[in-house]
């Protein structure tokens, strides 16, 4: 009887082992993203290179574009506060316009479940959808860290994120305009992050 009792109390405290040791792996924190903005304050590089290829920016609604910043809109999303693992949902986009050439890139997407942070986006060229693709990668500002901490538990605010032009970007449109001048690593600008959690 007292074997029996010592074999069923060490498979309790295994079953309680595993148990607890699943908790702590699926332990993380994930919030949904509701509405928000990501801010991006253009750099004078990248209004250079377009200035010089005399390629026009424009936005699309409901984006809006005040002196050298442009605002895309949160739909929604989701964010894991324990890793920064995040897929956030943008409404509008920018175009850009070199002679009879428009290429629209739209409704973007921050991505940082893969091996590094991007953002990608649909591609339109003269009307016509090409698909999603890569457009720019991210780089986090120094000192970032998780988990994530939101203000009040409830707002999710990043700033300081660098943009650059991601590679496949470049050659796409360095394809679409004919031009040699769009170089991965080209600064874009800066980003920065506001949004309302579903958090309790």
């Amino acid at each position: 009887m007292n074997q029996i009792r010592s074999i069923s109390m060490k498979f309790a405290m295994a079953v309680v082992s595993l148990a607890l040791a699943s908790s702590s792996a699926f332990a993380q924190k994930t919030v949904n993203v509701w509405l928000g903005s990501t801010d991006v304050a253009l750099s004078s590089t990248f209004l250079g290179a377009l200035k010089s290829l005399d390629v026009a920016p424009g936005v699309i609604f409901p984006t809006d574009l005040i002196g050298t910043t442009v605002n895309f809109p949160i739909g929604s999303g989701a964010i894991d506060l324990d890793t920064a693992k995040a897929n956030l949902d943008h409404q509008g986009g920018l175009t850009l316009t070199a002679g009879k050439t428009t290429v629209a890139i739209q409704d973007f997407i921050i991505d940082t479940t893969g091996s590094a942070p991007v953002i990608t986006g649909l591609a339109v060229v003269n009307g016509a959808l090409v698909g999603r693709i890569t457009l720019f990668d991210l780089t986090l500002p120094k000192g970032f860290s998780t988990p994530i901490h939101l203000v009040a538990n409830t707002f999710l605010k990043l700033s300081g994120i660098t943009v650059t032009l991601d590679a496949s970007a470049a050659s796409t449109l360095n394809s679409i305009f004919g031009v040699t001048a769009f170089k991965a690593g080209l600064s874009i600008g800066t980003a920065s992050v506001a949004a309302l959690t579903g958090a309790e």
